[in-house]
Order: structure tokens, then sequence, then C-alpha cells
């Protein structure tokens, strides 16, 4: 049975429902499994320890270039159509907005995909500070933040179109996207090289946690060729769905099902099965007052941040970069910033290496 079929028979909302809660099966299971974390690799990479974190994000996000990339030159995957290129932006909002989410992202220990999986695994700090992140990300979208947001938005806009394209800004295409894909994935390879570690879950979690990414991509424009009304296409992000998910708890009636509907409980399960799996789950509280200020604090930077610029780590950093949206490589270039400067400024800067010394010489 085709997706036409299927389509008539659920409706396309149930459809991408559907598809929705298996993309977030894969990513949440191959996210927790390859401990993906963008604070994590942004920390060793202003620490100069290019290690297995900054490898396994390199990983996902090479994958998810090149996916996207292989779609697009398949004819699958029409990029013109997402809504980080066809809408208007703001680069004054991605930029703001990155530094914003970057600084919340490592006052929370995680960005907003991770304090999700995170949650699945018996992470009370993670689940306290998602439900603050849904909540300011939802006052920011409708609520008493949304003069603020819409006003640092106006600053400095950009139509949809071309000029949103960063590939049509360059004179490129399609083949130079998936040229540059290659790029870091050589690069990720050179830093597992590097790296005294490796594991089977760094290979196929990072690199399946940027498939899902291409995948949702790749379906969501199957349901929309197929189906006879309008469907926007998209991939992953957790911004706009974890704001979803909390008015479904105190709105009646709730927003309808699609492909966010499926989603969140997707990447919740799958990190769970992740954690059963891995023997990772454990309930974790907070230690004292000041760390949960801290997580606090991040999640509320976390969740306005990710509103003005458009999306999280994952659904602006990995999704809106692998369709070189021009906003997404904008507000992954303040996330590295922000998080950086941050993680210098509260934890301090990197301890030095001990330098190793030479063993004594044997004496006969």
């Amino acid at each position: 049975m085709g997706m036409a079929q299927w389509i008539e028979l659920y409706g396309d909302r149930g459809m991408l429902t559907v598809g929705g809660a298996v993309m977030g099966l894969g990513f949440g299971f191959l996210a927790q499994r390859s401990r993906f974390c963008l604070r994590a690799a942004v920390i060793e990479f202003w620490h100069r320890r290019f290690g297995e974190k900054l490898s396994v994000w390199l990983l996902a996000f090479s994958a998810a270039v090149i996916g996207v990339q292989l779609l697009a030159l398949g004819g699958l995957l029409d990029t013109a159509s997402a809504r980080q290129i066809a809408t208007r932006g703001s680069l004054s909002g991605a930029l703001i907005g990155g530094l914003i989410f970057g600084i919340g992202m490592v006052l929370a220990r995680g960005c907003a995909s991770r304090l999700l999986v995170l949650s699945a695994n018996g992470n009370l700090r993670a689940l306290l500070s998602g439900l603050i992140f849904a909540v300011t990300a939802q006052s920011a979208l409708s609520g008493a933040l949304s003069p603020l947001r819409a006003e640092i938005g106006s600053w400095w806009v950009v139509d949809g179109g071309p000029g949103r394209d960063l590939l049509a800004r360059l004179g490129l295409g399609h083949e130079a996207g998936l040229v540059f894909g290659m790029v870091w994935f050589f690069a990720a390879l050179y830093f597992i090289w590097r790296s005294p570690q490796r594991s089977f879950w760094m290979w196929v979690g990072g690199i399946g946690t940027g498939l899902m990414v291409a995948a949702a991509w790749g379906y969501s424009q199957w349901v929309a060729r197929e189906s006879f009304d309008p469907v926007q296409i998209q991939g992953l992000t957790f911004s706009g769905p974890s704001a979803e998910w909390l008015m479904r708890v105190v709105q009646w009636p709730s927003p309808p099902i699609g492909f966010d509907f499926g989603l969140m409980p997707g990447v919740f399960l799958g990190s769970f099965l992740g954690a059963l799996l891995g023997g990772d789950w454990k309930l974790e509280g907070f230690k004292d007052g000041y760390s949960m200020r801290r997580y606090m604090a991040g999640a509320v930077f976390m969740g306005f941040g990710s509103m003005l610029a458009g999306g999280c780590a994952v659904g602006a950093g990995v999704t809106g970069g692998s369709i070189f949206a021009l906003t997404a490589w904008i507000t992954l270039l303040g996330m590295w910033i922000g998080a950086g400067l941050t993680d210098r400024w509260i934890d301090g800067p990197p301890a030095s290496q001990p330098t190793p010394q030479a063993s004594p010489a044997l004496t006969p």
C-alpha cells in the first residue's frame, strides 16, 4: 500500500504523527547511546580536547548534511519549501537567540533535546529544566515574553527565498552542499583517529542520529507530495514541540496532531529503551540550591533563545544547518560562542594537563 492510500485511510496528520514517533524513537535511542550533546562538543572544542563528544556531534551533523543533500539531489526533497528558507527570518534574532541559547545550554548542562533524553533516563534535574524550558518557550511564542522576542527579531530581517538560502547566496548547488558535508565527515574521522576512545555506539549512534534528521525531512516531503492538502515539510526540532505539548496539558481544545505530536513521546521512549539497554537508568536529583538555580536559569535562557532564534541546537543547528538556511548557521555560530564564553566564565578555564613524568631508570 502506497503513501496515498495510507493518507486516505488515516489522514496526513495521522501519517505525520506516526512518522514523528518513529523518527523520534530512533533519534532518542541513538542520541542516548552515543551521548550526542552539543554542549559537550562545544566544551571539548573550546578546551582544545578534540575527543569523543566532538566527534559524535560532527558525525551526526555531517550525516544530516550528507543525507539531506543526497535527498535534494535525488529530487526527493525541495529544501526551498522548508519554513527555514521560504519564510521571512531574522538575522538579529538568530545571532542574539543563538548566544542566549548557548548561555542557557551551559548553565543547564544540556540543550533541549539532551534534557528530554536525560529525563527519560531518570534525571529529575533535566525533567524540571525541560518543563521550565517549555513554559519559557511558550511565553516567548505567544505570552509575556513575546513582545521582547518580536522587538529583537525586528532589528535585522531577511526575506524568505534565495536570500535566506546560504547555498543560493553563494551561487552554489546541492553538489557543493554534499561536498561540504563530506568535509565535516572527514573532520570527524580525523578527531576519532586522534581520540583514544572509540566505541561502536560512537559510530552507529552519531551517524544514525544525523540520519534521523535527514529521514524526517524526507518523510515529511513524501507525505506533502502525496497529500491533497498543504503540508509543511519539516525536520527535527524541540522548542516548538515542547511548547505545543505544554499547551496540550493546559489548554482545550488541544492543538491538532501532527509530526511534533509523535516526536516528543517517541524520543522519550527511545531514550528510555537506550537507558535500559545500557544500564543507565537511575533517579538523580539536585545536589544543592546553587545547582538548582543554575539549571532553572539555564532553562529560561534556552527557552527564550530558541524561540528568538527560530530553533534549538537540533532544530536550528542540525536540522536548519543541513538545508543551509542562513539564519540556522548564524544561530549555530551564536550557540558555539555563547556556550564557550559562558563555560569559561562560570566553570573557569580548562585545567592544565599534568606533564607526564618519565619513569625512573632501572639500576642493575
